[in-house]
């Protein structure tokens, strides 16, 4: 692990997994819509929302795959760990008060350039909500070592 407790490339191996929850709050949904500036009526009027196919009020697409952000920032790879890449399918609907179960599983490690390709779902109890597919950086504590040696060198 690094000094942050997360996963360094050396430490992971294919299919490992974790997960990370939240429950999609009021105040979530208000919060993101002013932060992002998507106020689309879906999210935050009911009574438009409920003439619509999904009858009522539904959690923005990209707060609900935010989970999946904190499933990669906080458990796996975890801390130290950068976002390059995520491709996600919307499949249902989350509404407030719903919790959101990320997981993350490690489909491929590139050694080469310390990339990790994880697959990435969201559910909502046994309802896959989004599905996809991530690439993060990971550090090397074989690089860090690496580091040490040629500074200790030019010294």
């Amino acid at each position: 692990m690094n000094d942050l407790n997360g996963f360094d490339l050396e430490d992971l191996s294919l299919g490992m997994t974790a997960t990370f929850a939240k429950t999609i709050t009021e105040a979530d949904i208000v919060l993101f819509a002013g932060v992002s500036g998507d106020n689309n009526a879906i999210h935050i009027n009911e009574e438009f929302a409920a003439s619509t196919a999904f009858g009522g009020r539904i959690a923005h697409g990209f707060l609900t795959a935010s989970v999946i952000s904190a499933a990669i920032a906080g458990r796996l790879p975890g801390p130290g760990s950068i976002y390059l890449e995520q491709r996600m399918r919307f499949l249902a609907p989350v509404r407030p008060g719903d919790t959101v179960h990320a997981t993350v599983t490690v489909k491929e490690i590139h050694a080469e350039r310390a990339h990790v390709t994880l697959g990435t779902i969201c559910r909502v109890g046994n309802v896959n909500v989004v599905s996809g597919e991530a690439m993060v950086k990971v550090g090397s504590l074989k690089k860090r070592e690496e580091k040490k040696k040629l500074a200790l060198a030019s010294v």
